[in-house]
This record gives C-alpha cells, structure tokens and sequence, in this order.
C-alpha cells in the first residue's frame, strides 16, 4: 500500500479544493461499524447494480478489536476502475464527492460539511489495489497480537500528527510494509484467496 506522499508522487492527485480536516481521532473498536458498513454496502449495491461486482468492508473498522478513525472504508470492486463515467456518478449520487484518483484507485468521501461516517475506495476487481487491502485486512484479523500492536502505533501517531493527515499516513508505511511481508507468507501457507 503505497503512502499518500508516494502516490501524489507517482500522479495521484486531489479532486476538489484544499479543505480543513478535523484533528486526527482514534477511537476504541465499535461493534457498531460492522451495521454501518451493512448500511453502506446495500446502498451501493443497489446504486452501482452489476458494476459493483464485490464490495468489502476495508481498514482497521473492519478489524474486530482494534482501535481506528471512526470512518468506515468501504472499498467497491469494478469492471475497470478507470472508467470513471460507469460509476462515479452513481457513488456521488449517494451524498460523496470524488477527492483523490490515482492509478487504479479512486477515492470518495462526503463533501464538506457533512459527516465523513463512510469513505468510498473504488478499484478493478482482481487488481492489486483489491488484493493488498483485502490481505492487510484478513491477516490482521487473523493474528490480534498484531492488530494490538498497529492499535497501538496509530494511537501514537495520531497524538504526534493529530492536524498533519499526510504524515501520520506516511509515518504508518514501514509497520504496514511489514505487516504486508508477513502476510504474503501467511497467504502462502494457508492458500489465502481474496
């Protein structure tokens, strides 16, 4: 998974303009975000028809136990992710605006001054973007020793970068790249399939 510094660096870019987040806040695991993510899927399901032809429940509110931003990310699954006009409309028209599009990855959150509950990451069925996210994911609720440990790095890191979003993100590569090298070997060994 590649940091935000390193995708703007390889072209990713910003939709929209510059915008005020609020401070970074990790929060203890919510049973709740499995009901909000449910919410979400139908939702999309039903907006997207046949082109959403996987849609997953993503990041660490996915990860039963561990600590997160209390923002559920929903990554949607499509024939091709860079055929923008087949599915952004459709995902703007449930409240979200397009803000980052990047090589094989697009991104939708709700606009400013709406309640970000939900965060939209939309990919190319089969692709690495899905594979990665959906390997991190398993791997972490497969081993809660280190879903404890990365709990407790973000913690950290929020308290250093709490107004600095593209620096906590950054600051969490090494663990995450870590993490990801681990987890190909538990894939191996396990015949792991997303």
């Amino acid at each position: 998974m590649p940091t935000f510094s390193e995708s703007i660096a390889a072209g990713g870019r910003v939709v929209g303009p510059k915008r005020k987040d609020p401070p970074i806040e990790i929060v203890e695991y919510d049973s709740a975000w499995t009901d909000i993510y449910e919410e979400m899927r139908i939702r999309l399901a039903q907006a997207l028809g046949p082109l959403a032809l996987r849609v997953e429940h993503i990041g660490s509110t996915s990860v039963p136990g561990l600590p997160a931003k209390p923002v559920v990310d929903i990554q949607v699954s499509v024939p091709d992710v860079e055929d923008d006009d087949a599915f952004r409309g459709l995902i703007e028209s449930l409240g979200f605006r397009l803000r980052f599009i990047e090589a094989g990855h697009r991104y939708f959150q709700p606009p400013p001054g709406r309640p970000r509950t939900y965060q939209i990451h939309v990919c190319t069925i089969g692709s690495d973007w899905e594979r990665v996210h959906l390997l991190f994911r398993d791997y972490l609720r497969a081993h809660p020793q280190v879903a404890y440990e990365y709990g407790a790095m973000k913690k950290r890191l929020a308290g250093q970068y709490a107004t600095d979003r593209i620096q906590y993100t950054d600051e969490k590569g090494p663990f995450i790249t870590a993490v990801l090298a681990a987890a190909e070997d538990w894939a191996a060994e396990t015949d792991w399939a997303p």
